[in-house]
């Protein structure tokens, strides 16, 4: 279920995060122009609608189409997608996650039933009529079909939203985020969901506390600063470090793997979201486009105006919440918040319920998992380190094993990062965090795969590096 819901999310936010620098454009626009900005611009705030309600929606209706039919999936989409658009007076962003996926199926399923039917020389003809009379009939067909249910959708969640803020019960939020947050479902849940009603509230008002529910680096902050002062093994070595790329470089992934490690910290985590969220709503921070990734500097640029004290004492307060509830709970736990001892301990358990004896000590992890995928030992060319949306610590954990590997000296090995769920056929290595290992092996089921828990301090990539040694020389 879990893998599930991953993957729909996943989905969800592949839609919106290739077009994160089209919203953070209207939100520089949004706060420099409007009349509330910080360069108020009556000629220039004319972009502001046009944007949020036509531009945006098409690119998220092109990009979940192209996704699911390739170029043609995508221009059918951003095609039947202008039935929302015009059907309605708010900005269609969840009209557009479902007309524009939905549209490239059905030409793809056309497309295939056309297959070796079409007679030769007329392919282009058929091709383009198919294309747009489909996309004439789907812009109609969402105009007065689609343009309603989503309307309703729409008024639903207001309400569900409206409930929470009329009664104070907002940080209640964070009892349902943070959890999904640490499952590898940040993403999905900030670009899936957060984010269309933000957008929808920035018209209103001109800026929105839903782009910080998710986006806030406070608890993640607090959990990493205990780790920091009561931590041990690699998890205390790694956590100043994690620190630095979770504040400012805003990969909260990063912080993901040591709540995993001990679940009750997840009572901190949710303390400290609550607590931010409680102080961002009671001094009316918002920001005016999604901050993505979640650093401080995005956090900051994308801040509504005369709002920047606000959004720090929130930040200050969430992390100084989950640093004082973590620390005893870490106390508490002894021995158990050493990564590696953690880690070997799972392992270990996993071994005994299978009956299998204990691994040779010069073996590690890294010769289990790739002995368990049956992999091939053949010459290494290219290898891919997979996260949830490829962006974030995928990105930093490639970047971290090019420089590894070339201070050994290797040579023609591409490393690569990429999502989780669509790695490159030719990918002969996958390295991911153990949570994401399924969906990698049903995305390249001939990939070996290396399993980690910790993204920035990972024992097995210097073991990978010995491996590809003795493989490639």
């Amino acid at each position: 279920m879990k893998e599930k819901v991953q993957t729909f999310g996943r989905f969800l936010s592949g839609m919106v995060m290739p077009n994160i620098g089209a919203f953070i454009a209207w939100g520089i626009i949004t706060a420099l122009f409007i009349e509330t900005g910080w360069r108020p611009n009556e000629r220039f705030a004319q972009l502001v609608t046009p944007m949020s309600t036509m531009l945006l929606p098409l690119l998220i209706a092109y990009t979940g189409g192209n996704v699911v039919a390739g170029q043609r999936g995508g221009v059918i989409g951003a095609i039947a997608t202008m039935g929302v658009i015009v059907g309605s007076d708010v900005p269609m962003f969840i009209g557009a996650m479902i007309v524009g996926p939905l549209s490239a199926w059905i030409i793809k399923k056309f497309d295939k039933f056309m297959e070796n039917k079409i007679p030769a020389g007329f392919e282009m003809l058929v091709n383009n009529f198919s294309l747009g009379i489909f996309g004439a009939v789907l812009a109609l067909l969402a105009m007065v079909g689609i343009t309603p249910l989503v309307g309703a959708l729409n008024s639903v969640m207001q309400a569900g939203v409206g409930f929470f803020v009329d009664h104070g019960l907002l940080p209640l939020t964070s009892v349902f985020i943070e959890p999904a947050k640490v499952l590898f479902l940040n993403n999905a849940i900030n670009h899936g969901i957060l984010s269309p009603m933000g957008i929808q509230q920035v018209e209103e008002i001109g800026k929105s506390l839903f782009f910080l529910l998710e986006a806030n680096p406070g608890p993640g902050l607090g959990i990493l600063l205990a780790y920091c002062i009561a931590g041990k093994g690699s998890a205390k070595s790694s956590a100043p470090g994690a620190v630095i790329i979770h504040f400012f470089g805003g990969i909260h992934e990063i912080y993901f793997p040591y709540i995993l490690m001990n679940p009750l910290l997840l009572l901190a985590v949710m303390a400290g979201g609550a607590s931010g969220i409680f102080i961002f709503n009671l001094m009316g921070v918002g920001l005016t486009a999604p901050a993505s990734p979640g650093s401080i500097f995005a956090l900051l640029m994308m801040a509504e105006r005369h709002s920047y004290a606000g959004l720090l004492l929130g930040i200050a307060v969430s992390a100084a919440v989950a640093l004082i509830v973590a620390l005893p709970l870490l106390k508490f736990m002894g021995k158990d918040t050493s990564l590696e001892e953690a880690q070997q301990k799972k392992d270990s358990m996993k071994r005994q319920a299978k009956g299998i004896a204990e691994p040779a000590a010069i073996e590690g992890s890294l010769g289990n998992d790739m002995a368990k995928d049956g992999a091939t030992q053949g010459k290494v060319h290219k290898i891919a380190f997979a996260c949830d949306a490829g962006m974030g610590s995928s990105a930093m954990g490639a970047t971290v094993l090019k420089k590894k590997i070339a201070a050994a000296g290797l040579q023609g090995i591409e490393v690569i990062h990429t999502p989780v769920s669509s790695i490159p056929a030719d990918v002969q290595i996958v390295v991911t965090h153990r949570e994401l290992g399924e969906r990698a092996a049903r995305s390249n089921p001939n990939a070996e795969r290396i399993l980690i828990t910790n993204f920035l301090a990972a024992p097995e990539y210097d073991e990978l590096v010995l491996e590809l040694k003795g493989r490639n020389q």
